[in-house]
C-alpha cells in the first residue's frame, strides 16, 4: 500500500519536473506564470521526497523486515496500517492546496521569515506545514514499530551481527527519524502558529532570530538525506552479493560505516547555511565534518566494488540498477564535497549546481536503488517475473535520460545560473544546455513507462503462458526472506527459524567438500520447505 500510494505521488511529482523542464527550455518560457512556476517547482520537491522517496522506503521496510528477521509480521500491526492512513491523508491533504488558492510557494524547505503571510499571503504554505506534520506523525509511528520489530522478534541464534545489511540500515534509519522529525515538527508548529495566529517564532521585526528557521529545518534536513538514502544502501548491499556471487565483502565494516553515517549525518547541517553569516570557526567546523562523512560512505562503495571484483557476475535488471547506484552516487558524493570547500560552496550555493548535485544523491542514490529492489524482490512480492529484456530498456533509458538531464546543470550552475528562476533572457549563454536538459527529462519519462509497461506485459504474459511459480528462490539468493513461497504467505513463516550464521539460507543450500569447495547440499524448495513454511 506505501509502495502503490508512492508511486501515486511519483507521477504526480514527474508531471510538474516536466512542467518545470518545458518552461527552462527555450528563454523568456510562457508556460508558467511566476507565481505558478514557484508552486510547481516547491510541491515537486515536496512531493518527491516526502510522499515518494521516504514511503517507497517504508514499503520495501515494512514488507522486508520481517521476512528478513524470520518474523511473522510487524511487532505492532495495527500501527502499521494506522501509520499508513495517516500518510495517505497526509499527502492528500498537502496536494489539495492546489484546490484552494494554490501550492506552497518557498521551496521544499520554506525559509521563514520569507514564509510569513506578508511575503506569502496564499493558503499554500499553511498546507505545507500542517501536511507534514501529518505525514511526520506517520514516520514517528512507523519507526517506532519497525525499532520494535528489529530488536525484539529476531529468532534464535539470530544475533545483530547476523541480520542483513538492509535490516542494519532500516534500523538505522529508524532512529534517524524518531530524532529528526521532531525537530521539524516543532518548526512547522511555530510557522504554524506564526501564520494562523500572530505568534513571533520568526517575526525578526518582533527581534526573532533570522536564522531559526535555517537551523531547524535543516538538523532535520541533512539527517533526511539518509533518511532517503540509507534503504537504497541496504538494497544495493543485498542485490550485489547475489549477483556477483559472493558474500557482501567487510560485513562488520558496511554496518559501523551506516551507523557512523547515522551519527555524523547530525552534525553537517550547516553547510547549508555558509552563505547565511553564521561566522568562520562554525563555517571551519562543519566543513571539515563535511569532509569527514564522506569517508564512512566512501567505506561502502569500496566494499561494494571488492564484493564484485573477481564475483562470478550476472548483470540481470536488479543488479544494472545496483551498479547504477554506485556510479550515480559516487559522482553526486564528490561534488557534495566541494560543498566541504567554503570558497567554493558560496559560488555555487543558490546555483544549478546545488540542483545537479543532489539529484544525483537523491535520483541517482536513492530511486535508482529502488528499481533495483522492485526488479529483486518482484517475484517475491508477486510471484512472477518481470521482464528482464524491458527491464534492461528501463534501466538504459532512465540512466541516459538522468545523465543528459542533470549533468549539464553543473555546467550551468558554474556557469551563474540560479536556481529557481522561472525564466531567463537571451545571451547569457543558458540556452543550450537548458534545452538539453529538458530533451533528458522526457527520456527519464520514457524510461520511468517502461516500468509501468513492464509490469503490465510481464503480468499478462506470465498467466496466459501459464507459466509456473517462480519459486521461492528465483535469483539463488542468501537471505531468510527467500526461504517462504513466492507470493509470501499471509503470515511469512509458520515454524520459528533458529539462525546459526549470517546468510542462513545460502548455508542450508550450500556446504564444503573435502576439498573446501563449495558444494550444493539442497535446493532452494527443499530447504524452503524444512520447518520455514508449508
Amino acid at each position: 500500500m506505501y509502495g502503490v500510494a508512492a508511486m501515486f505521488f511519483f507521477v504526480i511529482g514527474g508531471a510538474e519536473a516536466l512542467l518545470i523542464r518545458i518552461q527552462l527550455a527555450t528563454p523568456n518560457g510562457t508556460l508558467l506564470s511566476p507565481d505558478v512556476y514557484n508552486q510547481v517547482f516547491t510541491m515537486h520537491g515536496v512531493t518527491m521526497i516526502f510522499l515518494v522517496a521516504m514511503p517507497l522506503a517504508a514499503a520495501f521496510a515494512n514488507y522486508l523486515l520481517p521476512l528478513q528477521i524470520g518474523a511473522r509480521d510487524v511487532a505492532f500491526p495495527r500501527l502499521n496500517a494506522l501509520s499508513f492512513w495517516v500518510f495517505l491523508f497526509g499527502g492528500l491533504f498537502l496536494n489539495s492546496a492546489w484546490f484552494f488558492g494554490g501550492g506552497a510557494d518557498g521551496g521544499w524547505f520554506n525559509y521563514a521569515p520569507n514564509s510569513s503571510v506578508t511575503f506569502s499571503p496564499t493558503n499554500g504554505i499553511d498546507f505545507y506545514a500542517l501536511g507534514l506534520q501529518i505525514t511526520g506523525i506517520a514516520s514517528l509511528i512507523s519507526a517506532i514499530n519497525l525499532i520494535t520489530t528489529v530488536l525484539n522478534m529476531r529468532p534464535k541464534g539470530m544475533s545483530m551481527f547476523r541480520m542483513p545489511i538492509f535490516t542494519w540500515m532500516n534500523l538505522v534509519v529508524q532512529f534517524l527519524l524518531l530524532f529528526a522529525v521532531p525537530v521539524i515538527s516543532v518548526a512547522l508548529f511555530e510557522l504554524t502558529f506564526d501564520r494562523l495566529f500572530g505568534a513571533n517564532f520568526f517575526n525578526t521585526e518582533a527581534g526573532a532570530d533570522p536564522l531559526l528557521w535555517q537551523h531547524l529545518f535543516w538538523i532535520f534536513g541533512h539527517p533526511e538525506v539518509y533518511i532517503l538514502i540509507l534503504p537504497s544502501f541496504g538494497i544495493v548491499s543485498e542485490v550485489i552479493p547475489v549477483f556477483s556471487r559472493k558474500p557482501i565483502f567487510g560485513y562488520s565494516f558496511m554496518v559501523f560505516s551506516g551507523i557512523a553515517i547515522g551519527f555524523m549525518g547530525w552534525g553537517v547541517w550547516a553547510h547549508h547555511m555558509f552563505v547565511s553569516g553564521i561566522g568562520p570557526i562554525s563555517v571551519a567546523a562543519f566543513s571539515l565534518s563535511t569532509m569527514f562523512i564522506a569517508v564512512p560512505t566512501g567505506v561502502k562503495i569500496l566494499n561494494w566494488l571488492a564484493t564484485i571484483w573477481g564475483g562470478r557476475l550476472r548483470f540481470t535488471t536488479a543488479m544494472l540498477f545496483a551498479v547504477g547506484v554506485i556510479s550515480m552516487f559516487t559522482i553526486g558524493g564528490l561534488s557534495g564535497v566541494t560543498h566541504s570547500i567554503a570558497p567554493a560552496d558560496t559560488q555555487q550555493t543558490d546555483t544549478y549546481y546545488i540542483v545537479a548535485h543532489f539529484h544525483y544523491v537523491i535520483f541517482g542514490g536513492t530511486l535508482l536503488g529502488f528499481f533495483a529492489g522492485f526488479y529483486f524482490w518482484w517475484p517475491k512480492m508477486f510471484g512472477y517475473m518481470l521482464n528482464e529484456r524491458i527491464g534492461k530498456w528501463n534501466f538504459w533509458v532512465m540512466l541516459v535520460g538522468f545523465n543528459v538531464t542533470f549533468g549539464p546543470m553543473h555546467i550551468l550552475g558554474l556557469q551563474g545560473m540560479s536556481r529557481r528562476i522561472d525564466t531567463y533572457d537571451k545571451g547569457f549563454g543558458f540556452e543550450l544546455w537548458n534545452l538539453v536538459a529538458s530533451v533528458g527529462a522526457f527520456i527519464v519519462a520514457v524510461g520511468i513507462a517502461l516500468f509501468f509497461v513492464n509490469i503490465a506485459i510481464s503480468r499478462r504474459q506470465w498467466k496466459a503462458a501459464g507459466k509456473p511459480n517462480p519459486g521461492p528462490d528465483p535469483w539463488d539468493s542468501r537471505s531468510l526472506e527467500w526461504m517462504t513461497a513466492s507470493p509470501t504467505p499471509e503470515h511469512n513463516f509458520d515454524e520459528e527459524i533458529e539462525v546459526e550464521s549470517l546468510d542462513e539460507f545460502w548455508h542450508r543450500k550450500y556446504g564444503y567438500d573435502e576439498n573446501n569447495n563449495v558444494v550444493r547440499i539442497a535446493t532452494a524448495e527443499e530447504v524452503a520447505h524444512d520447518g520455514s513454511n508449508t
